[in-house]
């Protein structure tokens, strides 16, 4: 009994691994406590738009964990009042894809990103309506011969995951290719080969954009976005699918870089190497990365060995400082492209995509856990 005690206290100090001390029910309380504070303060009559959206592809995970009828019932809610649709004009001919709020931005992948849920309410009960504008929207834009619909990073999240998942239904190839081409588009504006991390878009790009100390600005949410988009892309796509390779090299290649830049408290600055351009913690970008960590991990594309402590430390920051004890996701960016010098992030700071995050982040360990 001695020698195990000591084993046990050597083991909670060591650098290997501090998971002994979470537990699954402690993980699954803290998801419950997050998601029941945004669902009993948001009503689910909210506008399918991405930051809404983004909420719901987390809800929808822990409804797979949990099965937990009133979160598949509020995310349903969300898609019955929005018609099953994102953005919804009917003019093909005036459709746009650069930034717009208006319905006739059919074509701009922050109107798009509900699609995600969308399917993932038709596989629990399909019916033919769930999916229908879905397709239409992105069987047309694949007709189309533009391949520049994904110029910023966030895109990458809110729709590389809709192609894979609408192949699924449908094993139509072309939402494959398309992906393909959309993202080659993506990598020759925005990415940077160096640090194998992509800037939020072409204006950030450097040395035409620096930081506060001349460095290169990598957006911590954008590259969370990225990262935790490859995993859901990985989760679908065929493994003899012709460029499955590169996307698996590019998203350990994103996990080699982004672990080097977490900080020692377990989160992420909001400007990944330039810690003093927007000091303190994130927790938007925080939890996309651990989220991205965590899946990889568990799905064994990631070893534990090597990044276990990154996925760990992640979690601790989300769930000891980001979440309040009332349940509320502070330290969440607001709405915004890039890293603000001197905007206030705080416990009051919060938004659903952050929630989102964080459930996503959460479904995972209690994953990890259970491995």
């Amino acid at each position: 009994m001695r020698v195990n005690l000591i084993i046990c206290f050597l083991f909670l100090f060591s650098s290997a691994s501090c998971s002994h001390r979470l537990t699954k029910d402690d993980v699954l309380s803290k998801l419950n406590l997050a998601n029941n504070y945004w669902q009993e303060h948001h009503k689910p009559t909210a506008w399918a738009f991405w930051d809404v959206a983004a909420y719901h592809t987390g809800n929808m995970e822990l409804y797979k964990l949990t099965q937990n009828e009133s979160y598949r019932a509020y995310s349903e809610a969300w898609a019955e009042h929005n018609e099953w649709t994102g953005a919804k004009s009917e003019d093909k001919a005036n459709w746009k894809y650069s930034y717009g709020e208006k319905d006739d931005y059919v074509l701009f992948g922050d109107w798009q990103i509900c699609f995600q849920t969308y399917i993932d309410l038709y596989n629990l009960d399909p019916k033919p309506y769930k999916i229908a504008r879905a397709k239409e929207v992105m069987e047309y834009q694949m007709s189309t011969a533009n391949n520049d619909y994904w110029w910023w990073a966030d895109g990458l999240y809110m729709v590389m995951p809709v192609m894979t998942k609408m192949y699924k239904l449908t094993d139509n190839d072309q939402y494959l290719e398309k992906m393909y081409a959309y993202l080659s588009y993506a990598d020759s504006i925005m990415f940077d080969e160096e640090e194998a991390l992509y800037y939020r878009d072409a204006k950030y790009v450097y040395p035409k954009h620096k930081s506060a100390n001349g460095k290169k600005d990598f957006w911590a949410r954008g590259d969370g976005w990225v990262f935790a988009g490859l995993a859901k892309v990985l989760q679908d796509l065929p493994k003899d699918n012709p460029h499955y390779d590169y996307y698996v090299r590019r998203y350990k290649d994103m996990a080699e870089a982004i672990a080097r830049s977490q900080q020692k408290e377990g989160y992420w600055t909001r400007s990944m190497l330039d810690p003093q351009h927007a000091p303190g913690p994130e927790a938007s970008g925080t939890a996309f990365f651990t989220y991205g960590f965590l899946w990889g991990i568990n799905n064994g594309f990631l070893p534990g060995e090597k990044y276990g402590k990154t996925a760990e430390l992640g979690w601790k920051f989300l769930s000891e400082t980001a979440l309040q004890d009332d349940g509320r996701i502070g330290y969440v960016q607001p709405i915004g492209e890039k890293a603000i010098p001197g905007q206030i992030v705080d416990a009051n700071s919060t938004a659903g995509f952050g929630v989102g995050a964080f459930l996503l982040a959460g479904v995972e360990m209690y994953r990890y856990l259970d491995r």
